[in-house]
């Protein structure tokens, strides 16, 4: 049985973890009130994040729907005492999409003289994304989205910035690790995620691509403890009222990426900065399923809903846009 994990917190405002089971029923992890203190007792006792559930004693049911709908429900890990140790990055270029859209693109690449260097990038992936066991694979794309305070739990609206362009969704699968007392980084599972970014910023010119990608995330409700399936297929969703304005299938899973998991994590984590004790990564592994390349405008108001095989339950949030801010740069 998969492992899943939740985090909440309970009516009295304390916080918790959650055993979520096939049935969708849940039950807290005694003795533990974050994921994050949970991974950090498994990596000092030297067992998987399964065997430290299994030792701990479970504890009273909780009714996961309610907890959702009255926004209970958190990201599935975070640090609960710094959100600046919380590092938030991804890398793109990396999905094959649909059969027809990798009809489209094989034809794209053997036009080798005349590609772009996004393009170019992908070819890359293509070639040496996926490496053998120990070997170096081709860099992928990368870039940084910020620390945990850009964190949008479950059933929480997106605060897309007043500059901001576009407010559009991007459905991935989300890498979640904690990285041990010797620098060691510990994947502790998957979630499903909404990257989020403005796509209108990006497209005007690709040198803007880190600007697009300051902006707010939400992955969960759920934790997906060992490996993600070779092929992961899923929905995503926008909803205006009671109209559903966009509706397309999306494929992830690495029988669906130009690009290995691994590969991903080890031109990540080859970083130093990014291997400090104690910190927590959660990194987005791409997409190839956008509703702006379809022509879709969002705007406030508009629910992002995305499911997927590999997970339970569904991830939603609703787009908003911040107050405007006013920032003066003082002098000493």
């Amino acid at each position: 049985m998969t492992l899943r994990l939740l985090q909440l917190t309970l009516p009295d405002g304390a916080r918790a973890v959650a055993r979520l089971d096939e049935d969708r029923s849940a039950q807290l992890v005694t003795g533990v009130s974050s994921t994050y203190d949970l991974a950090l007792r498994a990596i000092a006792r030297g067992v998987s994040l399964e065997q430290a559930v299994d030792d701990a004693r479970l504890g009273e049911v909780v009714d996961v729907f309610a907890a959702l709908a009255q926004g209970r429900v958190l990201p599935p890990l975070d640090h609960p005492h710094d959100t600046a140790h919380l590092i938030v990055t991804g890398t793109g270029l990396t999905h094959l999409g649909s059969a027809e859209g990798r009809d489209k693109m094989h034809r794209t690449l053997e036009n080798a003289a005349n590609l772009t260097d996004s393009m170019k990038m992908f070819k890359l992936g293509l070639e040496a994304g996926k490496p053998a066991s120990g070997a170096e694979g081709s860099q992928p794309e990368w870039f940084y989205k910020g620390d945990g305070s850009t964190l949008t739990a479950p059933e929480a609206p997106f605060a897309s910035p007043a500059f901001a362009q576009d407010g559009g969704e991007e459905p991935e699968m989300v890498g979640l690790y904690v990285i041990g007392p010797d620098g060691t980084p510990f994947r502790l599972g998957f979630a499903l995620g909404n990257e989020f970014s403005d796509h209108v910023t990006e497209r005007f010119n690709y040198l803007w691509l880190a600007h697009s990608k300051l902006r707010a995330c939400s992955y969960g409700p759920e934790l997906r403890a060992g490996a993600l399936p070779a092929s992961v297929q899923g929905r995503s969703r926008i909803r205006r009222g009671n109209e559903l304005v966009w509706d397309k299938p999306f494929l992830s899973g690495e029988e669906n990426m130009s690009h290995g998991i691994a590969n991903l994590e080890a031109h990540h984590f080859k970083y130093g900065q990014f291997r400090r004790p104690g910190d927590v990564h959660v990194h987005f592994f791409g997409t190839a399923t956008l509703s702006f390349s379809e022509g879709v405008k969002t705007q406030d108001g508009d629910v992002f809903e995305l499911e997927a095989d590999a997970f339970l339950l569904p991830l939603r949030n609703t787009l908003a846009t911040a107050d405007r801010e006013s920032v003066t740069v003082r002098t000493l």
